[in-house]
């Protein structure tokens, strides 16, 4: 490639951003990166009733919190900003200005209630949904007629009504649409501001655009753009448009489907290397088998001819496998640091805040290889930090013994307990295993009893690595509890 590759991200600030659109974004940015261009972050705010108050500072926030800079835009600057579009409204009405004079766009006075019943009496003659170019042939006189009236008008580009307009999509091959089919958009809007179209082309051309990367929706809005190319004199750049994310039933992906804006995955302790990952897997392969790549792998190996065409489905099964295998690559420090305000939340009101890092750090290492996600910590961590127990006494009588065994077992337990010399799991474990054949019992059977009385839980981290850290006097205080809840059960 000979020319500079730029290419842009360019959100509206309408909510939080969707995993689709941030994988529309990660893949332009490792374009940029493996081609040593450079990405444009551009806001696209001129849908004025659908913006929502602080969406642009969530947008820009999860590009940071996934890795992805940006050489131009929002916070950084650049030679052709400014990056806000309801700041570049005087140039989008220069240019639509220059589509009349020259004849490839005119003023439409159609008001909201007659392009309301034209769509209603297309619906019920089943025509296809469209403008009709009431409008396309006013003479001069008649718009000034009406401008002096003060009817409203919106300004349409006057598309061609016949053969094709084809082009070459990077990833489909060629496309082609009849012009036909395609009705006379509009441009600008009443309120003065561009609509996407309009406003998208020009600042792609003025900020020297040389590759649009968008969503696959986006395709039967291309023969628009490069019409209006070919309209303002203007060199198109090349489209790719990426293959649309799916749900797990193939229909598109959708709330349903469960969380599908980023931010709700950065909620729910989705690490952002985990999240890159298996963003750029939705749609892109390196080949049949590699799934786990570092940010730097991806971009040395990202390109487009790899796309496929057909759509990704979004498999929160491998997303949840994915992020547990970046849970269990973290050292020590890293997993505390990222596990910490999640523990500060989730755990239960009554345990003393701040928590003691210390002790949290002894005790992270025995859940890090089970972990899923940061947000599951809170719970597989619950019983270190609670004082009271709560869990049925019944759960206390392991498989195939009875309560005067599991008494027998605890009582036994606790004795040793109190003479152990150390209290570390090699310690344990060498007490634990031949107690298990003097009472007559597995060692599963006593492991279970023993499990329930300290932990609360069926299934927890390794049992003698669970008691270290938990300490003598808290195991023996917790089996004394149990053997009271089996007392009073035999009375």
């Amino acid at each position: 490639m000979t020319n500079p590759i730029r290419v842009r991200y360019a959100p509206s600030p309408t909510g939080h951003p969707h995993v689709g659109n941030i994988r529309t974004a990660l893949f332009n940015w490792l374009f940029a990166r493996h081609n040593g261009g450079q990405f444009i972050v551009r806001i696209e705010d001129t849908d004025v009733a659908r913006r929502v108050e602080g969406a642009v500072e969530t947008i820009l926030d999860a590009l940071r919190w996934l890795g992805m800079d940006w050489d131009e835009g929002p916070d950084v600057g650049g030679p052709n900003g400014p990056y806000f579009q309801s700041e570049r409204l005087e140039l989008y009405h220069k240019y639509a200005e220059k589509l009349v004079a020259q004849g490839d766009a005119y003023r439409c006075f159609c008001t909201p209630q007659r392009l309301e019943e034209m769509r209603a009496e297309q619906a019920r003659l089943k025509q296809p949904p469209g403008y009709d170019r009431r409008c396309r042939n006013l003479s001069n006189e008649e718009q000034v007629c009406l401008m002096n009236e003060g009817v409203r008008s919106v300004i349409r580009f006057r598309f061609p009504l016949e053969q094709q307009t084809g082009f070459e999509d990077i990833i489909r091959s060629h496309v082609s649409f009849d012009n036909a089919l395609i009705d006379d958009f509009v441009i600008l809007k009443s309120d003065g501001y561009p609509t996407y179209h309009l406003a998208s082309v020009v600042d792609d051309h003025i900020m020297g655009i040389s590759h649009v990367l968008r969503a696959e929706e986006w395709l039967s809005s291309t023969p628009r753009h490069l019409e209006l190319y070919r309209a303002l004199g203007f060199a198109p750049p090349r489209f790719a448009h990426l293959p649309i994310l799916l749900g797990s039933d193939r229909s598109k992906l959708s709330k349903r489907h469960g969380a599908v804006s980023i931010n709700e995955y950065r909620k729910q302790g989705y690490l952002p290397q985990a999240m890159v990952n298996f963003l750029a897997l939705l749609g892109w392969s390196l080949d049949d088998k590699t799934e786990i790549m570092s940010l730097e792998e991806l971009i040395k190996n990202f390109s487009l001819e790899r796309v496929g065409k057909t759509g990704a489905i979004f498999n929160q099964e491998k997303l949840d496998w994915m992020n547990g295998v970046y849970i269990r690559t973290l050292k020590p420090d890293e997993f505390l640091k990222g596990a910490m305000p999640f523990l500060e939340r989730g755990l239960p009101a009554e345990i003393k805040r701040p928590l003691d890092a210390d002790y949290v750090a002894k005790v992270l290492p025995l859940v890090q290889e089970r972990a899923k996600t940061l947000a599951e910590v809170p719970t597989m961590t619950r019983f270190f930090f609670i004082e009271n127990l709560q869990y049925p006494a019944e759960d206390l009588i392991a498989r195939k013994t009875d309560m005067h065994t599991a008494i027998l077992s605890l009582e036994a337990s606790l004795t040793g307990m109190e003479e152990l010399a150390d209290f570390d799991k090699e310690t344990l474990e060498g007490f634990f295993r031949p107690l298990a054949e003097e009472l007559g019992l597995k060692a599963g059977q006593l492991f279970g009893t023993l499990r329930i009385a300290v932990t609360g839980e069926k299934v927890s981290p390794p049992l003698f690595e669970t008691m270290e850290a938990l300490g003598r006097q808290r195991c023996l205080e917790r089996v004394r509890q149990a053997l009271v809840k089996l007392r009073q059960m035999a009375k």
